[in-house]
């Protein structure tokens, strides 16, 4: 690849990345508006069964390397981790501030890294992130409850998914995301059911959006590191912060006060300090 290939696929891979996060901030203004109505068990449900119609022509196109899957064992372990960290999300997102739980899921890198050996400048960032994430909580004085257990749950699972991820580097694409919708579908019918709650008609245009932002952003999150390197895209992942703080004052009128912005400021400085003292490093 000569360098201005590398530099287009560059550029393209960041507009990628910046779509997923505004689609994906859309989708959690949404979840959090209907988390009150509906149970998260059942969000996720709707989401993936309408991700699933809309990828059904996928499916069928790509129904041979479906079949043919290297590994349907991991890819199976990935989405039930996936299954657990989405839904947990939703209920964080139901009980906490929009900023509070996107900013607590920057921690999720630092703990994949858990699957990874790596270096000390790591171990020390993971140190530093943690007391960020212990100025935006304050043990001494903020109040324990079921949203950061599900925030935690969700930093868990989700970093846990991204781990098989990276282990099924050599899966296609396409039936990584095929596997995902459809898997997701599956494993969250059963329990759904058991706390479902009927839809009212007008609730549906929202549900609705839920699932095609959701799967949208899907798609530009795999097509942006497909082409572009993931040290390259991280740091256009921090602006879904201040998309999170927008949203949430806009829709919600949540206003973050100093003490977690200064958590906010302590996770990405080191989250940034990190990857620089690694690239120089290389």
């Amino acid at each position: 690849m000569d360098a201005s290939t590398a530099a287009r696929d560059s550029r393209f891979g960041i507009v990628w990345l910046l779509s997923d996060t505004t689609l994906v901030t859309g989708m959690t203004v949404l979840v959090k508006m209907q988390g009150a109505s509906y149970p998260a068990i059942q969000l996720v449900f709707i989401r993936a069964l309408i991700g699933l119609v809309l990828i059904l022509p996928l499916i069928w196109r790509h129904r041979r390397q479906l079949a043919g899957s290297r590994d349907p064992l991991r890819n199976i372990m990935r989405i039930s981790c996936n299954a657990v960290a989405l839904t947990s999300n939703f209920v964080a997102l139901t009980m906490l501030p929009l900023v509070l739980v996107n900013a607590l899921g920057f921690t999720r890198p630092l703990v994949s890294m858990l699957g990874e050996r790596v270096g000390r400048w790591r171990w020390i960032g993971a140190v530093f992130a943690f007391v960020g994430v212990l100025i935006m909580l304050a043990p001494d004085t903020f109040a324990w409850n079921l949203g950061l257990l599900a925030v935690l749950l969700s930093i868990i699972f989700g970093a846990l998914a991204t781990i098989q991820t990276r282990m099924l580097h050599y899966e296609n694409t396409t039936v990584m995301m095929v596997f995902y919708t459809a898997g997701l579908t599956v494993i969250t019918f059963i329990p759904a059911l058991f706390v479902w709650q009927p839809v009212r008609s007008e609730d549906w245009p929202a549900l609705l959006g839920i699932g095609l932002l959701a799967q949208i952003g899907q798609f530009c999150f795999l097509r942006a590191y497909q082409i572009a390197s993931a040290s390259l895209l991280a740091p256009f992942g921090y602006p879904s912060i201040v998309f999170a703080t927008t949203s949430g004052y806009v829709f919600f009128s949540e206003v973050p006060d100093l003490r977690t912005l200064i958590g906010i400021i302590v996770i990405i400085a080191t989250l940034q300090a990190v990857a620089f003292l690694e690239r120089r490093k290389r």
